[in-house]
């Protein structure tokens, strides 16, 4: 199988590790050579956090260059335009409506993009883009908005649900268990 690639992005505290950390786990239990990156921006300020997963047959380096993401998955709406340029052609963006300002908008040194799903699509970027806050908090938890945008991508795998539902109780505290299982289903129906 030839490698495939996948941007996790967000904003610090959104819960982009865990979501690699499963999404590595599940890999792994299906037999995938894995490489997974996470690079750390000002992510307890709310500044931009990267995670690369990597998998295939071999896989020799957990970096993602330009344009070579099969998918991004993106916490955020800002955060997905601004790591277009790392899509390949005929990837897709899996993304977040939530907008969460950046320091230049909250000190009033610049505004918020406005339209951005609208502005990706009409660049030929595949788009998928939904409300995975609201189903979050559907579903129990704000914070859980990892484990719904995780349940979004399996659209995309052929892995069961088995699979998916052994990561996350894998993954997850007892306790927050029965919640993420209902946000990622939440997401995977979205």
């Amino acid at each position: 199988m030839e490698t495939k690639n996948i941007m996790i992005v967000g904003v610090g505290g959104q819960g982009t590790l865990l979501a690699s950390k499963l999404l590595g786990r599940l890999l792994l239990t299906r037999g995938y050579d894995i490489k997974v990156s996470e690079v750390h921006g000002m992510s307890q300020r709310g500044g931009s956090v990267v995670t690369y997963v990597r998998f295939g047959d071999r896989v020799y380096s957990p970096i993602i260059d330009k344009g070579q993401a099969d998918f991004i998955v993106s916490f955020e709406l800002l955060e997905a335009a601004r790591w277009t340029e790392y899509l390949k052609p005929g990837g897709k963006i899996v993304t977040n409506t939530q907008q969460t300002n950046p320091m230049p908008v909250i000190t009033g040194a610049a505004e918020y993009p406005q339209n951005l799903v609208e502005k990706m699509r009409a660049a030929g970027l595949d788009v998928d883009a939904i409300d995975a806050l609201g189903l979050a908090e559907q579903a129990g938890s704000s914070k859980a908005v990892n484990l719904v945008l995780l349940g979004r991508l399996s659209n995309f795998f052929d892995f069961s649900d088995e699979d998916w539902m052994a990561a996350i109780e894998q993954s997850v505290p007892p306790k927050f268990l029965e919640l993420n299982k209902r946000a990622f289903e939440l997401g995977r129906g979205a």
